[in-house]
């Protein structure tokens, strides 16, 4: 179900231009409505309610009150002069927190800084963003955790070092190639992202937050707030070590589930434990690639894991090994086996990308 938004300023040429961008990169999330004076603002919230209302000043104010689940004024950066303040009418907003007062500034077309705003000139996609993250806190509907849509692929290894990010993002970057759409997802403590992915965003943390509130909508922020490049969308890196760490199973859950109802592909990097969130998201995967390498190390703490670990037991028909620099199988009993050959070089980039024309269907 799309978000229906409504955007409303006297200046015809920038309606336009955000309209067709919205409508043409966003055609499955957003409805946009478009009014460029008082009266048809008028006639069009007295026919149709709207989630979100982004307006200039002079149109918030003629609004019909209840008619916006979250009116957004369209800051231009000139509200900020006025010292009087008139109240708006009780009951204009009935999405925000309570205790959110919205007031103008009498005088003026400024606005106190306790009205909800999103920054006019900007970049669209930045406003669609923010435009989203607001409203997914608001909007009340969550994510069955028994539904998905993506093939869910999860990336791990019982040793660190073994280019298990590599792999995962090689095999989501073969898989766009394809021509689907692909979502790789890390819950690495510490992050690679920024090694991959020159494009910046808001940070992963920022789903965090809303994972543990009742009324947010977890799916609409994932859409409103991930980077896309080369093909594959991705999170920025967590705002601090800790984020990843204070997870629940739950909230792995919501967040996994969340994730695979927008998209064809979900790959997960995993961090290299065998937690509780590690074996939840094994649960919830259709296939474990599980990566290794010929170091003695490597080779020790996966033979450990198969014959050691009932974690593996549960999850052995779903398991492809992937044989990383050269390694080879040994005498595990594992069916599939997907060898890739060792590339001499430590510029990560290199690897990725020579692994990404690497036949990685599994």
């Amino acid at each position: 179900m799309r978000v229906k938004m409504l955007i409303a300023s006297c200046d015809v040429t920038y309606t336009e231009l955000i309209s067709d961008y919205i409508s043409n990169n966003y055609p499955d999330i957003l409805e946009i409505s478009v009014c460029n004076d008082l009266q048809g603002l008028r006639e069009t919230l007295s026919l149709r309610r709207y989630d979100v209302a982004l307006m200039d000043t002079e149109f918030i104010k003629s609004a019909e009150p209840g008619s916006v689940k979250l009116p957004l004024v369209l800051w231009s950066g000139a509200e900020h002069e006025s010292e009087d303040e008139t109240a708006l009418e009780p009951g204009f907003v009935s999405g925000l927190e309570a205790g959110s007062e919205l007031r103008f500034r009498s005088g003026s077309d400024g606005l106190s800084e306790q009205l909800p705003g999103i920054s006019k000139y900007q970049r669209i996609s930045s406003i669609v963003t923010d435009v989203l993250e607001q409203y997914a806190k608001i909007s009340g509907k969550r994510c069955d955790p028994d539904s998905k849509a993506a093939n869910i692929t999860a990336v791990w290894s019982p040793a660190g070092g073994v280019g298990k990010t590599t792999v995962a993002l090689a095999y989501a970057a073969s898989g766009a190639e394809d021509g689907k759409d692909v979502f790789y997802l890390s819950l690495e403590s510490f992050s690679s992202v920024p090694v991959f992915f020159s494009e910046r965003g808001k940070s992963i943390s920022t789903v965090f937050n809303l994972l543990d509130d009742c009324e947010g909508n977890v799916k609409m922020l994932l859409q409103g707030i991930r980077c896309r490049e080369s093909g594959v969308s991705y999170l920025c890196e967590p705002d601090n070590f800790d984020d990843i760490c204070i997870l629940s199973e739950e909230n792995i859950i919501e967040l996994v589930t969340s994730c695979a109802r927008i998209t064809d592909e979900l790959i997960i990097d995993l961090s290299s434990i065998c937690d509780k969130n590690t074996r939840r998201v094994f649960e919830l995967a259709d296939r474990v690639l599980l990566v290794t390498e010929p170091s003695v190390t490597a080779q020790a703490k996966l033979s450990q894991f198969t014959s050691q670990n009932t974690v593996f037991e549960g999850i052995r028909e779903k398991t492809t090994l992937v044989a990383n620099k050269g390694a080879t199988a040994n005498d595990l009993d594992i069916e599939r086996v997907l060898s890739l050959p060792y590339i001499q070089t430590t510029d990560a980039s290199v690897v990725y990308k020579t692994l990404k024309g690497f036949n990685l269907k599994v």
